[in-house]
This record gives structure tokens, C-alpha cells and sequence, in this order.
């Protein structure tokens, strides 16, 4: 029998300065740390290759992300990817992708990484109004992001996503379409348009408690979801996730993996694994981690070992993401086993989830409150 296709993801924690909205487990960027953190992510990689991952196993996805992996040198981006091509066996097909911030990549380091073995760039644009950019403590300007992208087709890229956010601190329902229009200027193969949501302990949250910016609009939000669908949607994108859309044949294979429910071995401080109906998770700080690899161990902090009704569990919230959702039977036998019935019902009543035939989605308000239903069906 075939092994399933794996995923790949690697943490880079290293950011020049946090923005406000970050979440992220992220440390400021410097250089002996980061030699340092680079030598532990490759001693990760042998070790989990001995520990986690059967010998020839396939990789269909690698996914560099953070942080800002291209803080890093290249030198060091590229020997972390010729580890892994030591230790594992990459599909040969293997999509590879490298998350950057525009200021933080040249064009010889473009060229560098395709010529790695690198297939996907993914740069984190946010917004292509400079005034969006301040009012939300992201460093950079519209232009590096123009650059960056022109840089990278120049270089030989053909698979090219652009990160915006919308619901942001004085964005405008026609900001908004200004900034997805000059998107697709760019022409990127894929474009993931995510809701600013509010995370606790995060600058965003604390200016918003002390009135310094205002709290992000729902009915706002949903007005710029749908110009987003109906934008993308005539520029020839797909829909295929609550904030993902691409050109046909350029869904990100590593950001289906996720919400398929499919099996994915993470490295670096924070990552996260799914393996053999088990969850399990690194030490979220890196001087933990690199004492932990410092010493032969695996740096994982909790795992936890799924029943088959978990499983469901994470197949149903996890799906209910994808644009054709899933199977009605599934989402109900999970309401029965958690005893989630009246929420679910209740979720059908307000329409935040829709069925049609034999499937279940979320409507257009029911994507901007994913997390939330998430919740409560967890």
C-alpha cells in the first residue's frame, strides 16, 4: 500500500519588528541567534527523519513560514532545503514555498532560491495602500511589494500569492478595491485575503481597549469579503478556501493539507505536527528548543493521540473551511457524538452554516466568524 503524502512545515521565528496585529511566536532577528536556530532546525531535521517519518515516505509540500524566513541569509534558507533533501524523500512534484516580506529580498536571492529547488513565493503585502500599512504598525512600503513581485517573475517564478488583509484600522469598503485592484496588476497565480481578526495580548487588541484605533467592522467585512469574491472571482481566481483564491492548477497543496485533514510534520520553536492520528507540538521558545536539539532530544512540548471521534472532530471544523465544504453526514455525526445538535441547528438557523444536498458550508457571514463556529463545535 502507498504511504499517504506528507507536509512539511518549518518555523522560522525571526522578524525585524513585530506588527500589531502578530500573534505569531516570533523573536527579533539576529544574526548570531539565527546561525544558531539554523543549526538546530537542521539537527531537527535528521532527528525527525530517524524518529517520525518512514523511509521513503513522500514529502508533497514544504512550507517555510514564520516570522520572516527571509530574514535568514539565503545560504541559510538553502541549506536547511539540501538537509531535507538528505533526509527526506521529496515528491518529485514537491511544491515548495518560501513566505517573504518584500524589504527583505533581493532579486539574486530570488534567483538563489529557485535554483534551490524552490517552486512558490509568498509575499505578505497586507495592503497596497502605505497608509493601511502605518495604521498597523507593518514595516515597508507598497512599492517593495511591486518590486519584490516583478523581481520574482524576472527570476523564473511562475507560482507567485500575495497575503492582504482587509477590515483594517481606517480601510475603506473602496480602499479595499483599490488595493485588490492593483493585486491584480501584479498578476499572482494566488491571492489569500484574510480578515483582520483581534488576538488577545497583541498591540492591535490593546489600542483598540484604550480607543486608539477602532474595532473591525463586521458588516464592513463582509461587504469587503463579497467585493473580494466578485473581483477575483471576474479576474479568473477560484474560491477555494474561506481565504484563499487561485488561478486553475494554483491551489496551495500545503494549505490544503490543513484543511483536509491531511498528515504534516512541523519543525522549528511553536510547529505544530500531525502524524499517524496524533497532534503534537514544539516548545514555543527558542532558547528551549535549542537546548533541547543541543542535547539529541526532539524539542516537542505536548502530544496528544486522536480517537477516531477527534478526528472527525478536527475533519469537520477543519473542512467546514473549503468552499465546497463537507459532507452533511459528517458534520451531523459529529454533532451527535459531541451532543452539539442544538448548536448546530442553531448555526443552521442563523445561517451561518447552509446546506445544500448532501453538503454543509458556511454562508458569507459564517466565513468571517470561522474561528467562532469552530468553536463551538469543538
Amino acid at each position: 500500500m502507498t504511504p499517504p503524502p506528507l507536509g512539511l512545515y518549518l518555523h522560522i521565528p525571526f522578524c525585524r519588528q513585530r506588527c500589531d496585529f502578530c500573534a505569531f511566536y516570533l523573536e527579533i532577528h539576529r544574526e548570531d541567534r539565527a546561525e544558531t536556530f539554523v543549526q538546530s532546525l537542521i539537527h531537527e531535521i535528521g532527528l525527525s527523519a530517524q524518529q517520525h517519518v518512514a523511509t521513503g515516505r513522500p514529502i508533497q509540500s514544504v512550507y517555510f513560514g514564520g516570522g520572516t524566513p527571509t530574514v535568514l541569509a539565503t545560504t541559510q534558507l538553502t541549506a536547511v532545503l539540501s538537509e531535507i533533501r538528505k533526509q527526506l524523500t521529496l515528491a518529485s512534484d514537491c511544491e515548495i514555498t518560501v513566505e517573504a516580506h518584500p524589504s527583505t529580498i533581493s532579486e539574486q536571492d530570488l534567483v538563489q532560491l529557485l535554483q534551490s529547488g524552490v517552486t512558490r513565493m509568498s509575499f505578505g503585502a497586507e495592503s497596497m495602500e502605505d497608509g493601511d500599512l502605518s495604521r498597523i504598525g507593518r514595516p515597508g512600503a507598497v512599492h517593495e511589494t511591486v518590486t519584490a513581485v516583478t523581481q520574482a517573475r524576472v527570476a523564473g517564478f511562475t507560482n507567485i500569492n500575495l497575503d492582504v488583509m482587509y477590515g483594517l484600522p481606517g480601510q475603506s469598503l473602496v480602499s479595499w478595491q483599490r488595493t485588490l485592484a492593483h493585486c491584480l496588476t501584479l498578476a499572482p497565480t494566488h491571492l489569500s485575503c484574510y480578515a483582520l481578526t483581534v488576538e488577545e495580548d497583541t498591540r492591535l487588541a490593546s489600542n483598540i481597549q484604550r480607543r486608539r484605533s477602532p474595532a473591525p467592522d463586521e458588516g464592513l467585512q463582509i461587504e469587503m469579503d463579497e467585493a473580494a469574491q466578485r473581483m477575483l472571482g471576474d479576474a479568473g481566481y477560484e474560491r477555494y478556501e474561506v481565504s484563499n483564491y487561485a488561478k486553475p492548477e494554483y491551489a496551495c497543496r500545503h494549505n490544503l493539507l490543513y484543511w483536509t485533514n491531511g498528515e504534516y510534520l512541523g519543525l522549528g520553536p511553536s510547529a505544530q505536527s500531525y502524524l499517524d492520528g496524533t497532534r503534537f507540538g514544539n516548545v514555543a521558545d527558542l532558547a528551549a528548543y535549542d537546548t533541547s536539539l543541543a542535547a539529541n532530544r526532539l524539542p516537542i512540548e505536548d502530544r496528544t493521540r486522536l480517537s477516531e471521534k477527534e478526528q472527525l472532530r478536527d475533519a469537520v471544523i477543519f473542512g467546514l473551511r473549503l468552499i465546497r465544504g463537507i459532507p452533511s453526514r459528517h458534520l451531523h455525526q459529529h454533532a451527535a457524538n459531541y451532543g452539539h445538535a442544538a448548536v448546530t441547528t442553531q448555526l443552521l438557523a442563523q445561517q451561518l452554516i447552509e446546506e445544500d444536498g448532501e453538503r454543509s458550508r458556511l454562508s458569507a457571514r459564517g466565513r468571517l466568524l470561522a474561528d467562532t463556529i469552530a468553536g463551538q463545535l469543538y
